[in-house]
């Protein structure tokens, strides 16, 4: 699976887990370097706290495009150290 933005690939990997139809990337396989740090969490009932990265790219910032759960819950537990996409971001394989 690939996600990309603004023909920029952000990530690349053969291993994502797939929840809620989102496509966990493992942190690895991320650009580190296109993750700029959010303050932004939200939170899911069953999965825990998100925190999110905005994408930079090119000089143009996609704010909180990316999320993860730092400590998910023990139901989300496979997504431990995976970061997911949205907000323009093409994921596809």
């Amino acid at each position: 699976m690939k996600a990309t933005w603004r023909g920029t690939t952000i990530a690349e990997s053969n291993e994502t887990v797939v929840v809620e139809g989102n496509h966990y990337f493992p942190r690895a396989s991320v650009r580190a370097q296109l993750l700029q740090p959010s303050d932004t969490t939200t939170h899911c009932p069953w999965k825990g706290t998100a925190n999110y990265h905005s994408l930079s790219v090119n000089g143009e910032l996609n704010r909180d495009a990316a999320w993860y759960y730092a400590e998910p819950k023990a139901a989300a537990a496979n997504i431990t150290d995976r970061i997911a996409f949205w907000k323009g971001v093409e994921i596809t394989g």
